[in-house]
C-alpha cells in the first residue's frame, strides 16, 4: 500500500495531532485511512504544491516527507512516479538558487541495484550536487529511443514528410536540423533517399545536414557517424555543425553560412525544439525565430513536441499537467518492460526525472528559468500560422509506416495512434503524449 503506514497506533495521540495540523495536511491524513490510488497521489502532490506557493514551507515540507516515505523507484508506476514529482519538489523545498535544478540528478546509487530502499526527499534532495555525466544522458536517450516508440515514430513521420516535400529529380537537399544529438533521425532517412534514387534511375542528391548543438565533440562525432554512414550507401554528404553554447538560445542567429544555395531545397527540422523558445509572455524570442525561418523559403518544417501544457506561471498548474502526462508514460513502460527492467529504471531516474525536475524545479518567480515549458498542438498551430507558414497534411504512407512501427516492434494494445486536422499524435490508452505535424 502506497501510504497505509500513516495511520497511527494511538487513536487518542492522532486526534491532538490532527487539532493542530495544517488543513492540507487533514487531506493528506483522511485519504490515508483508504486503500491509496493514483487520485490521491496527484491530490497530495497539488496540495503540495499549494503550499509552497502559498510559501507554507513547513507544512509542504511535512507533506512531501510523508509522500516521499511510502514512494519507491522499484515500485509500481504510481510509485515510481511518486517518488520523481517528490524528489523534484524537495529539492525546490531545499534549493533557493532556481539554477541548481537543471543539474540535478538523483544518486546513482539508485541504478546499482534493483533491491536498495529508495531514498527519503530530504536525503534525495541533499545529493543535489550530483549530476549525471553527458554520456550517461546520451546513453539513456538511446535507451529511451530503443524502449518507446514515440521518438521513432517521430522521426519516421518527418523523414517521410520531407522526403514526400522533395521534387523528383532535386539535385541536392540541405537539412537544418534543431538539436541532432545523436543524430539516429538519419541513417533511415538516407537508406530511403538511396532507395528512392535506385527506384527512379535518378543520382542520389547532395544532402548537406546542418546540425545544432551545445556539445561541440558530440556534433563532431555524430558528423563522423553520418558521413561513414552515408559513403557506405554511396551517398554525397556534408555536415556541418552549428554550436550554441550552454544552450544560449537567446544568441541564437541564422547564420549567413545557412544560405539555401540555388539548386537545393531546404527542409528545416524541430523535434523537441520549439519549446525552449518560450521564455516571456509574449513569446518574442519564438516569433523571430519562426519569423527567420519563413524567410529562408524552405520546402517543409517538420514540427513535433509533448501533448501537455507544462508552460502555467503557477506551479500547481504546470504539476497537474505533468503528472497526467507521465503517469501516462510510466504506465507505458511498466506494461511494456518487465518488473527488473535496468533499461526502464534508467530511462524513469535519468531521463524522465530530470524533465520532471524541469517542470517543477524552479520556483514561480524565477519563470523565465525553467526549461521544459511545452505546449499542445492547437497552441502550436495559431504561433506557426501568425508566421506565415500553412499546415502540409501528412500522407496515408506516412500513416501506415506509423502503424507497422507500433505493430512490429511494439505490439502493446495501449499505444494509439490519431490523426486530427493533418497532424499525427501518439498516446497511450486515450491520453496523445506527441504531436508530430509539417508545414510549408
Amino acid at each position: 500500500m502506497l501510504m497505509g503506514s500513516f495511520n497511527s497506533s494511538n487513536p487518542n495521540q492522532e486526534e491532538e495531532e490532527e487539532e493542530e495540523e495544517d488543513p492540507d495536511l487533514q487531506i493528506y491524513q483522511h485519504s490515508s485511512s483508504h486503500s491509496p490510488n493514483a487520485i490521491h497521489m496527484r491530490q497530495l502532490l497539488i496540495t503540495s504544491a499549494h503550499l509552497i506557493s502559498r510559501l507554507d514551507f513547513s507544512a509542504a515540507h511535512r507533506l512531501i516527507s510523508m509522500l516521499s516515505a511510502n514512494s519507491s523507484p522499484y515500485g509500481d508506476s504510481t510509485e515510481r512516479l511518486l517518488h520523481q514529482f517528490t524528489t523534484a519538489l524537495s529539492l525546490r523545498l531545499s534549493n533557493p538558487q532556481p539554477s541548481s535544478f537543471s543539474s540535478y540528478a538523483p544518486p546513482t546509487t539508485a541504478l546499482t541495484s534493483t533491491t536498495a530502499a529508495a531514498p527519503t526527499a530530504t536525503a534525495t534532495a541533499s545529493s543535489s550536487s550530483l549530476s549525471y555525466s553527458e554520456d550517461a544522458l546520451h546513453s539513456c536517450y538511446l535507451t529511451l529511443n530503443q524502449i518507446t516508440p514515440f521518438i521513432r515514430f517521430i522521426h519516421l513521420t518527418a523523414n517521410q514528410a520531407i522526403l514526400e516535400a522533395m521534387d523528383e529529380g532535386q539535385q541536392a537537399l540541405h537539412i537544418l536540423d534543431f538539436d541532432i544529438m545523436h543524430g539516429v533521425q538519419w541513417p533511415p532517412f538516407m537508406q530511403a533517399l538511396a532507395e528512392r534514387s535506385y527506384n527512379s534511375l535518378n543520382p542520389p542528391p547532395l544532402l548537406r545536414i546542418t546540425a545544432t548543438g551545445h556539445d561541440l565533440p558530440l556534433l563532431r562525432r555524430t558528423g563522423d557517424r553520418l558521413s561513414r554512414f552515408a559513403h557506405s550507401l554511396g551517398l554525397r554528404f556534408q555536415f556541418h555543425p552549428l554550436l550554441i553554447p550552454n544552450n544560449n538560445y537567446n544568441q541564437l542567429l541564422i547564420p549567413s553560412a545557412l544560405a539555401v544555395l540555388p539548386d537545393e531545397a531546404l527542409a528545416v527540422n524541430c523535434v523537441l525544439y520549439l519549446h525552449r523558445l518560450l521564455k516571456d509572455d509574449d513569446c518574442g524570442e519564438l516569433r523571430v525565430f519562426l519569423e527567420k525561418i519563413k524567410a529562408l523559403n524552405p520546402k517543409v518544417v517538420t514540427v513535433a513536441e509533448r501533448e501537455v501544457n507544462t508552460n502555467h506561471p503557477v506551479l500547481a498548474e504546470r504539476l497537474a499537467e505533468a503528472l497526467d502526462h507521465y503517469a501516462a508514460i510510466f504506465e507505458s513502460l511498466e506494461a511494456t518492460l518487465p518488473p527488473n527492467s535496468r533499461e526502464r529504471l534508467a530511462v524513469e531516474q535519468i531521463w524522465l526525472g530530470r524533465e520532471i525536475m524541469e517542470v517543477v524545479g524552479a520556483a514561480d518567480e524565477d519563470d523565465d528559468k525553467r526549461r521544459l515549458r511545452s505546449q499542445r498542438l492547437d497552441w502550436w498551430e495559431v504561433k506557426l500560422r501568425s508566421s506565415g507558414f500553412s499546415n502540409v497534411a501528412l500522407s496515408p504512407f506516412a500513416l501506415s509506416q506509423a502503424k507497422m512501427l507500433l505493430r512490429l516492434h511494439y505490439p502493446s494494445e495501449g499505444y494509439h495512434l490519431h490523426i486530427l486536422n493533418d497532424s499525427f499524435f501518439l498516446g497511450w490508452q486515450n491520453r496523445p503524449l506527441f504531436s508530430i505535424s509539417s508545414w510549408h
